[in-house]
């Protein structure tokens, strides 16, 4: 058996992330090799991954950020199970490191990022790599990236909100100062979808039931029940659909009367808001 030293064991620390026993213990496994001890904390990484399999991972990180070009917005949910994992520098720096991969090569869904391969592994593994040194499931539960002429992105403080969106134009005075206050719009005040048209078939279904049933247990009579409804669903796009909302900084307009303000023709063609349970 190698005799392992305090120094070697903290010298694999430095290499891993991984506790100090965990490290002497890897390497008095394998023999005092660095390689080996290596892949038997991986090797607990993915036995930890297994047995952390039925945990509730609602923590976790949110970030966003946009492409050098300004043309796109990423956006990343990785989730862990507790707030002092995900208020973890590492945990946060892993997270930024994936948001970055994945914005430069245009991943489009979460499935394509953990498969893709990242310095000759796939990003899965390094996530297994994560797990053995939090010793917490993780989850890279989402990722998106939308485009368009001017992109936006804004990280609320403790990186549990973050929203994205793009413009249809660019060549706009003061353009940052209007896809600011979008964004933060976004994250205050999480829109369902861009206006009622975007908003899933289902869901105005659903709102238009609800309309009826609330004005049916008020008494209202069955023949004007729908028309209540719908005066409820037009009510649910005002605060709801994000081009529709009172605009947070000033009630009196719309969102999209605000951007009117800088130009007729601006809006926002699409967005995304994450945010922590």
């Amino acid at each position: 058996m190698a005799n392992i030293t305090a120094a070697e064991v903290n010298k694999l620390r430095k290499q891993t992330g991984a506790g100090m026993m965990d490290c002497k213990k890897a390497l008095v496994e394998a023999d005092g090799d660095y390689e080996k001890a290596i892949d038997i904390l991986r090797k607990k990484g993915q036995k930890v991954a297994g047995s952390r399999a039925d945990r509730d991972a609602n923590e976790g990180v949110v970030l966003a950020k946009v492409s050098d070009d300004k043309n796109t917005a990423a956006i990343i949910m990785l989730n862990c199970e507790t707030d002092f994992v995900g208020k973890n520098q590492e945990m946060i720096d892993f997270t930024r490191q994936l948001l970055d991969f994945g914005l430069s090569k245009g991943f489009k869904s979460p499935e394509e990022l953990v498969a893709a391969e990242l310095d000759g592994r796939t990003v899965q593994e390094h996530i297994t790599d994560m797990i053995g040194k939090t010793g917490e499931k993780l989850d890279l539960a989402r990722f998106d990236i939308i485009n368009g002429e001017m992109a936006f992105a804004y990280i609320h403080p403790g990186n549990r909100v973050a929203s994205v969106a793009v413009f249809n134009k660019s060549n706009v005075a003061e353009i940052e100062t209007a896809g600011k206050d979008v964004v933060m719009q976004i994250a205050a005040m999480a829109p369902v979808a861009l206006n009622s048209d975007n908003v899933p078939e289902d869901v105005k279904q659903r709102e238009i039931e609800i309309g009826m049933d609330q004005a049916r247990q008020e008494g209202k009579p069955e023949a004007i029940l729908e028309k209540i409804a719908m005066g409820k669903l037009n009510k649910f796009f005002k605060e709801s659909t994000l081009l529709n909302q009172d605009f947070i900084k000033d009630s009196k307009k719309t969102v999209q009367q605000m951007l009117a303000d800088y130009d007729k023709e601006l809006t926002v063609v699409d967005f995304k808001r994450y945010a922590l349970a």
